[in-house]
């Protein structure tokens, strides 16, 4: 008998699911979310660590074997250690992972792996720390202090995340590369996404990677690799190293046809796809008591709302909320 699964219209197999657990950030990194925005969602319509739970026990009863946690900034959730320690004891959950800032790993890090936090996917978008304050507002040695405390941790693999920026970092991507190979880790550049007012504007300033992928491909000799769970990045193997440069490119080359993800919100709304704004409300289908069945009857449903495609470049002014509103 085949296991439960869960398949968009397109007959894509959704095992993967970001969950946000906060909205909130402590960082400003202006693609992802302007200075002084404050239409934060409220704390009360947050879902509690019992709804969250249900919530992934009833995606991981349907085949999702991998949760990742998201924000905004998930630290910035108080009591993350314990939710992911509920999480990491769910039948079926074979991989729980975290995207972070890194703001707050120094203290967190070890307890989190304790809790089954296995994998780190850390953004990082420079390494001089005057341009590291201009992007994000925050202190590059605190969070490079986070980053190696994960790795003493035992998080493994991590991805270092850095979006490319023209005229702001990208003269920096072959210091971050080097960076990245001394300590095994993965980088991958990411194009910005036309998110938000913000987003919009930064994917019309930057571009797309494939000029930075040329330029570097004339100092390294990149060799076309595949990195299992190594999400929707083409990767490539630097020669003579063991290192893995990803590119996610979701304007210029996308790659919705191998999608197999949903995202969570902190206030419940499952979103079928990042870059449109068909979404289904669960918060209140958790308050008004329905049970597992019911629940695992929903996600079925909203299945059905998952687009083929984003429509990025032909709508680039569609979807108006926020990256940090969605969990990336």
């Amino acid at each position: 008998m085949n296991p439960p699964s869960l398949t968009d219209p397109f007959g894509r197999r959704i095992d993967y699911l970001r969950l946000s657990v906060t909205d909130r950030c402590d960082l400003r990194c202006g693609y992802c979310l302007p200075k002084g925005f404050k239409g934060f969602e409220e704390p009360a319509h947050w879902l509690s660590f019992d709804e969250i739970e249900r919530v992934v026990a009833a995606f991981t009863a349907l085949g999702v074997r991998r949760v990742r946690l998201t924000g905004g900034e998930p630290l910035m959730r108080r009591g993350l250690t314990e939710l992911a320690e509920r999480l990491s004891a769910l039948p079926g959950l074979d991989d729980l992972s975290l995207s972070s800032n890194a703001t707050q790993l120094e203290s967190l890090a070890a307890p989190l792996a304790r809790a089954g936090v296995r994998r780190l996917n850390v953004s990082l978008d420079s390494l001089n720390p005057e341009v590291f304050r201009q992007i994000t507002g925050g202190d590059l040695a605190q969070v490079l202090r986070g980053i190696a405390a994960a790795q003493d941790a035992g998080m493994n693999p991590i991805r270092v995340n850095t979006v490319a920026m023209r005229g702001i970092n990208d003269t920096e991507i072959e210091d971050i590369l080097d960076y990245c190979a001394a300590r095994g880790f993965t980088l991958r550049l990411i194009e910005t996404m036309p998110m938000g007012a913000t987003g919009q504007a930064a994917a019309s300033a930057f571009g797309d990677l494939e000029p930075i992928r040329q330029r570097l491909q004339a100092r390294f000799e990149l060799i076309p690799d595949i990195l299992p769970g190594g999400g929707p990045a083409r990767y490539y193997r630097v020669a003579g190293t063991d290192t893995r440069l990803g590119f996610i490119t979701p304007l210029s080359q996308h790659f919705c046809a191998t999608c197999n993800r949903v995202r969570l919100t902190v206030e419940g709304a499952l979103y079928l796809c990042l870059g449109q704004d068909h979404s289904y409300p669960l918060r209140d289908l958790l308050r008004a008591g329905i049970d597992a069945a019911e629940l695992q009857m929903h996600l079925r449903q909203a299945m059905a709302l998952k687009p083929e495609r984003h429509e990025f470049n032909e709508r680039p002014g569609q979807v108006v909320r926020f990256m940090s509103m969605t969990g990336g």
